[in-house]
């Protein structure tokens, strides 16, 4: 369950993640939503979770929204969230793509909290799979 508080007038949400409250946000909201599924649904531990840290992208800094690693630490699934009102267009799947190409996790996706798209990834055939 998200949890919420209001102080002096703000709206924030807790991430379990880095353990603080943010200011609520739409797209931290389908963020948190994303978070509370993997740790929840998917039985995902909190610790292979990493949000919002910073990579380098062909010379550039960067932030991912999550990263979800596997038992031995390497990168399984990128994903990029977005706010509700945002399409999920070419241009945001070329986004958490160019994130990966740093990464190299087999899975990629994206979510506005209405349309989500993950695709698997065969890095030695370069063959890209449309998973949902």
């Amino acid at each position: 369950m998200l949890k919420q508080r209001t102080v002096k007038g703000r709206l924030e949400i807790y991430d379990p993640i880095r353990k603080k409250w943010l200011l609520f946000t739409e797209e931290e909201r389908v963020r948190q939503i994303f978070i509370l599924y993997m740790i929840g649904e998917k039985k995902i531990p909190e610790s292979h979770i990493s949000v919002e840290k910073e990579i380098q992208v062909n010379g550039l800094a960067k932030r991912y929204d999550i990263v979800i690693f596997d038992d031995q630490g390497n990168p399984w699934m990128v994903i990029e969230c977005k706010a509700p009102q945002i399409e999920i267009t070419q241009e945001v799947l070329e986004q958490v793509g160019r994130y990966n190409k740093t990464l190299r996790a087999p899975i990629i996706g994206v979510t506005n909290g209405k349309v989500h798209k993950f695709f698997e990834i065969d890095f030695e055939t370069e063959v890209i799979t449309a998973l949902w």
